[in-house]
């Protein structure tokens, strides 16, 4: 069971070890970042070199990955996009950038929305064995 966190009375005290802590905290992020950066080195590896195999995925011991196509809108025309958002009232398609769920629906109903395309983007997928 994991110690429940108690500040110390002194505030000179606490203010060591937030240093402390926080240090350790970058300590630990650095090597987060490390680990991160080869998971996706290796994810980028399995995206260039599978399709080259003419296979859509691998099992090792431990799980199956696979590569998926996800199809991402993009808007080549953010005028129109505007215009079109204005004119319809359909502010869901906005975030701060594309809704993409919003997008799919009216893509999978047959629907086009001015100044956005589409492109495709591979992706991994890891299921346990």
């Amino acid at each position: 069971m994991k110690k429940k966190f108690r500040c110390p009375a002194a505030l000179g005290a606490c203010a060591d070890l937030l240093h402390t802590l926080r240090e350790q905290r970058l300590k630990l992020q650095k090597e987060v970042d490390a680990v991160a950066a080869n998971e996706q080195l290796l994810k980028e590896h399995l995206i260039q070199t599978l399709p080259k195999s003419k296979a859509s995925g691998v099992a090792g011991k431990l799980v199956r990955v696979l590569i998926i196509n996800k199809t991402i809108p993009v808007v080549k025309d953010w005028p129109a996009f505007y215009k079109y958002v204005k004119r319809t009232g359909q502010f869901d398609l906005m975030q701060r950038r594309l809704a993409d769920s919003a997008v799919a629906e009216r893509w999978e109903a047959g629907k086009q929305i001015p100044g956005v395309e589409h492109f495709v983007v591979p992706t991994i997928s890891m299921n346990k064995l």
